[in-house]
């Protein structure tokens, strides 16, 4: 199956978007890490690195955008909890019913 070319054009537009909110959360747990009082500051420092290692990984940060991979990536994208199913609200209902398959493998 392909993607509508609707859909990639709505898909590369929204990408940054979801990208943008996943990362203002990030920052938001970011932020907790060096605030807490209850641990050294070294160790805030080195958790935060490796979150930040692990965390840039992820297609909430960074991705290529291929339109081949739009069905996979976006099912990614929910399993990650960058999007929910909501957010496909403005997509064809062809695309919504080829993620919800892969989805529920």
């Amino acid at each position: 199956m392909e993607v509508s070319k609707h859909d990639w054009k709505l898909y590369r537009d929204k990408v940054p978007e979801w990208q943008e909110g996943y990362m203002a959360r990030l920052n938001a747990e970011y932020i907790q890490i060096l605030q807490r009082t209850d641990h050294d500051a070294s160790d805030n420092f080195w958790e935060l690195e490796e979150r930040l290692n692990k965390d840039k990984k992820n297609p909430g940060v960074t991705m290529e955008l291929r339109k081949s991979e739009v069905f996979w990536d976006i099912a990614r994208l929910i399993n990650d909890g960058v999007i929910t199913t909501d957010d496909l609200e403005d997509f064809g209902d062809e695309l919504k019913k080829a993620v919800k398959l892969i989805l529920n493998r």
